[in-house]
């Protein structure tokens, strides 16, 4: 994997995490050391969290989306399926998974030509979550 995709794989995942975490309204605790989980399973340096954190301020959803899809779908399939097993937990995490969280992940997984069935069961396979 050449570092531009690797980074292309952690920004599209912050980006698609950032609207999953906002999808229900609400921001909790959990969700918030989910991200950080994330940020340290996927090896996310501080610079590139920073420069994340720079581009999503002040954005609408809409405009975070698109960038977000556009650095997933740059990716090679298992790069995809592993950013949606990551997007699948993080919607469980605070106990609740919303109508808006859901859409959202059938939406991306669907525009990333993504198989739901096959992120269930990776996801299911994690019990280090």
């Amino acid at each position: 994997m050449s570092a531009n995709a690797s980074r292309n794989s952690q920004l599209g995942l912050l980006y698609l995490s950032h609207l999953l975490i906002g999808a229900d309204g609400s921001i909790d605790e959990k969700e918030f050391q989910a991200l950080s989980k994330i940020k340290n399973k996927e090896s996310v340096s501080d610079s590139l969290f920073k420069e994340f954190e720079l581009a999503v301020t002040g954005k609408d959803e809409r405009d975070i989306y698109k960038a977000g899809m556009e650095l997933i779908n740059s990716c090679t399939d298992e790069e995809k399926l592993n950013s949606f097993v990551h997007l699948y937990k993080l919607s469980e995490i605070d106990g609740r998974v919303h109508v808006k969280e859901i859409r959202l992940l059938l939406y991306t997984i669907k525009n990333a030509k993504i198989e739901f069935n096959e992120v269930v069961a990776r996801a299911k396979a994690l019990t280090d979550y």
